[in-house]
């Protein structure tokens, strides 16, 4: 993003994690903010609960968020733009802006790559590849976003230092996205690794809840940041389906669900651990002792 001077009004297009980054980020600079997300929910990948949590937080800063915005028309105003909406129930709207920032999604540019002279093939997402990331052509291999799958860093260096070790051996081993952790960096972050509850739900797997509330961990308490709570997703034997954290810290209180789950590791493991007082930590295991 390079802007000269900050807009007074900006819209930003897309309800994910990088349209709610950004609109925080502008907000916090003063700049003022309307989210349009043309879908029924923003954040729609994160847990049905803690997305409509952290949306409460962000509008009680005075962000604006419409949802079910579907936009019929940009037009360039002697003042900046307007942008037309029809917004679900309430009908035709409009909103004028300075600037207009688009999170609707990337798709990888692969058009240089004169990629039909190697025979490689690609679908709507980007090149195609196999588990072990070989595409068509067996002595070319693709990793991270341009094979259109999660577009993460952390992602796109574990498949590329896999796709590196597949070129080289006899016996190339899978790619595997069992456990794909993701943060969206607002403040607080909203933390995610495995399932939701909406994909349980529709996948028919039983399972518990456990929650955790930051307003219940002492450490939150003394920091003055006790917004959010840990939610975990435990099946009838004790494993880990889901792992969701909304809070002060919780990019890093991820790590010891993405461990467990990684390594097959039941909740009790993480329930009877002895973790310091007083530590953000504590949320986590006693997440984990409630289930």
């Amino acid at each position: 993003v390079a802007l000269p001077t900050l807009p007074q009004q900006l819209a930003v297009v897309g309800g994910g994690a990088i349209g709610m980054e950004f609109a925080q980020m502008f907000h916090r600079f003063g700049v003022e903010i309307t989210v349009l997300e043309r879908g029924p929910n923003l954040l729609d990948k994160e847990d049905r609960e803690l997305a409509d949590l952290l949306c409460n937080l962000l509008t009680r800063e005075g962000i604006r968020m419409e949802t079910d915005a579907e936009l019929r028309q940009v037009q360039s105003t002697p003042e900046g733009k307007c942008l037309k909406f029809h917004c679900g129930q309430g009908g035709e709207e409009e909103v004028e802006v300075d600037e207009i920032l688009l999170a609707i999604g990337r798709r990888p540019t692969l058009e240089k790559l004169n990629l039909a002279a190697t025979g490689v093939k690609t679908g709507k997402k980007g090149i195609s590849v196999d588990e072990t990331l070989r595409t068509s052509t067996p002595h070319i291999w693709a990793a991270g976003d341009v094979t259109g799958g999660y577009k993460f860093t952390h992602v796109a260096y574990e498949q590329g230092k896999l796709a590196a070790q597949n070129a080289f051996s006899a016996h190339p081993q899978p790619f595997t996205d069992r456990v794909i952790p993701w943060v969206t960096y607002t403040d607080p972050p909203l933390a995610h690794v495995g399932k939701t509850e909406d994909e349980l739900r529709k996948e028919g797997i039983e399972y518990k809840v456990s929650r955790m509330k930051f307003s219940e961990v002492e450490r939150a308490v003394a920091n003055g940041k006790t917004d959010g709570l840990v939610k975990l997703l435990v099946d009838t034997r004790g494993q880990i389906l889901g792992g969701h954290i909304l809070g002060a810290g919780a990019d890093d209180l991820l790590a010891p669900l993405i461990v467990a789950m990684q390594a097959h590791l039941p909740v009790n493991m993480l329930a009877t651990s002895i973790i310091p007082y007083p530590t953000l930590s504590e949320a986590v295991r006693w997440a984990a002792d409630r289930v």
